[in-house]
This record gives C-alpha cells, structure tokens and sequence, in this order.
C-alpha cells in the first residue's frame, strides 16, 4: 500500500462518527472536510520537484511593455497597479517589488522604463538580494510577438526575446520561480524556461495565437480574489489562478459570442503539483492577517503554518529515511494538518 493509500485509510479511522457500509466509510462532517482538504494535502505528498523547506520571501518583478497607444498603455499601467495593490495585502513588502512600464512618469511606483538594458539590471539586482529559497515572481503584461523561430515580448526599443529571459532566469539557480507572460503569441516562452522549482505561464498555446488576449485582466484579478484560492487557505496558488483566469477568459468569449483566440498554457514539470504549492503572497500573510482576529485562530493559523513546513522538511529528507519510518510521520503529519484546516473553518464560521 503506498503513502497516500494509508493516509486516506487512516484518515476514515480517524473521522469521528464514522461507520462503514459494504467496506466503504460513511462520510462524516469531519471527514467531509478532510476530503475537502486532499487537493492541498494531495501536493503536499506527491509533489514531484522537492519543495524548499520554505520560502523566506516572495520577489514581484512586473514588467509591462509598450503600449502601441493610450489606451492600451493605460490598461497595462492599471493592470500592473492592481498587481501591486494585490501585493501590499497579500504581505509582500514594499522593499521585494520592482515594477517597470512603458512611461514611469504615470506612477510614483514604477521603478524605470521598461527597457531591454532596464530590465536586464531588474534581474541582475534582484539576483543579487533574493536569498537561496526565496520565491521569484515575474509577470510581463503588454504585447507579444513571433515569427515562427523567435518569440519576444514587446519593449520600448530593442524587445527581449525568450532565450533572453532563459538567461536572466538563470541567476537564479536555487530559487522557487514562477514566470507569467500574459502577452499574445507568448507559447513559445514554456519551452525556452521550463525546468526544475520553475512554473513558467503563458497566455496562448503557440506562437501563432497573435491576437490581443484577455488573460492578463483575469490573471490579475485571480491574485486578489476569494473565489480563486479554491481550496480556501488564505493564499492563491499558481495554479488556482491559472485555472481562473483560463475560465474567466472562455466565459468573456462565449458572452461576446466570439470564438476563443488563445489558449492558456501552464508548465511546472510536475503535472501542475509544484504550481498548486507556489503562492503569490508569503506564508507570512496568512498569519499577519490574523493579527487584529482572536487569539485562537491567530495560534490555530501558526499551527498550521508550522505542520505545512514540516511536511515539506520531512520531504525533504526522505532519501535518508526507512522508508516506513517516513510513512508513518508523514501520514500523522498529514492527519494533524487536515484536523487543524478543520479547525480554522470552524472557527472562522463562529465570527
């Protein structure tokens, strides 16, 4: 039987009330809501690319490129400001986010022009402040272009192709990266960035979809929105806000009664486990919106913090455990952290 089989198998025993009919478990509230949990839970155990025992901090580097006209410089200026925003609440500080744009005269916040030599010092410098584990979070909005052999991303001046930012990816060899093109013909980026601890994210399949895209809108909002963090723990995922995204831009095509012109495409070299483990916001921001609740959420949300990292310590010292010692701690640590989730929503539903 394999770990994930007896977790499950435990998890039944555990379930308070539970009775089984022909061999199968009669689901009880609190079992309900373990299953509830197994998505998380599920990423936790099975995540292919070994997890860092925890990032200590998440970099946002937003780039948005040229506009072509007002309009559209002003919809990729209003875009990247609500990524900010979404930043600011969701606990990263101020100090770990760079944002470059077209006319930096627009926005107190815009850090430069969106140049190639601008953004290639973006990457170099913050190369040289994230720390080992850190988590690296780039988002590119604006327009894309290809034409069948190199694919680009459209800048003031000289663009930066996906080869360019293959090498820019590449001064970050132990850090957690997530890399967003939200741009037209962006498909061929997946391919020239994909690899190890890196979820790479673009807004059409290929290089061929040319057409202007609707994902960056709904990307963005994903990043603030509670009806994207599904599996309701406070952060949204990567993938979480992938799969949104994907949905809102189908449903505005099928509103307008047009048909879909881009498809949405996601790599993270671990059929989409590493994705659901990268967030956008720190760990730290679970905990620090609980600061003005009651104290006994506020020590429940450490608590389970604390079981999350030691999963993904546990995980990362298996090769250098019996294997059934390693079973047995990470089916109770996967048990403490279901009954603990539970918990939480109890509590949240007394407010």
């Amino acid at each position: 039987m394999n770990t994930w089989s007896m977790v499950i198998g435990r998890w039944s025993l555990v379930a308070s009330g539970a009775r089984v009919v022909s061999g199968l478990p009669v689901v009880s509230g609190f079992s309900r809501t373990v299953l509830a949990s197994l998505p998380v839970l599920a990423c936790l155990i099975v995540l292919g690319t070994p997890l860092r025992a925890s990032a200590q901090d998440v970099h946002l580097l937003v780039i948005t490129g040229v506009g072509g006209d007002e309009e559209h410089t002003t919809q990729f200026q209003k875009w990247a400001g609500a990524t900010l925003d979404a930043a600011k609440k969701r606990g990263v500080l101020d100090a770990n986010v760079q944002w470059l744009g077209e006319a930096p005269d627009k926005d107190p916040r815009l850090t430069s022009r969106s140049s190639k030599d601008n953004v290639t010092k973006a990457f170099t410098d913050l190369a040289a402040k994230a720390k080992a584990n850190d988590a690296i979070f780039v988002l590119l909005i604006g327009h894309g272009s290809s034409d069948g052999k190199t694919a680009a991303f459209n800048l003031p001046g000289p663009d930066l192709t996906a080869g360019d930012y293959a090498t820019l990816l590449g001064r970050f060899p132990t850090q957690s990266i997530t890399f967003v093109n939200t741009s037209s013909a962006s498909g061929p980026f997946i391919q020239a960035l994909a690899g190890p601890a890196r979820t790479i994210v673009t807004a059409t399949k290929t290089g061929g979809e040319r057409n202007e895209t609707r994902f960056a809108e709904f990307f963005v909002q994903a990043l603030d929105a509670e009806e994207a963090d599904r599996d309701r723990n406070g952060r949204v995922s990567v993938q979480e806000a992938f799969d949104f995204a994907v949905a809102k831009t189908k449903a505005a095509y099928e509103q307008g009664g047009h048909i879909l012109t881009e498809h949405a495409a996601i790599d993270d070299s671990s059929q989409g486990k590493l994705a659901a483990a990268q967030f956008f916001a720190p760990e730290r921001s679970r905990t620090a919106a609980a600061q003005n609740m009651d104290p006994a959420l506020r020590a429940l949300l450490e608590q389970r913090d604390a079981l999350e990292r030691q999963v993904n310590a546990l995980r990362l010292k298996k090769d250098g455990i019996d294997p059934a010692a390693y079973d047995a701690q990470l089916e109770t640590l996967v048990t403490d952290l279901a009954i603990k989730s539970r918990q939480i929503r109890e509590r949240e539903g007394r407010k």
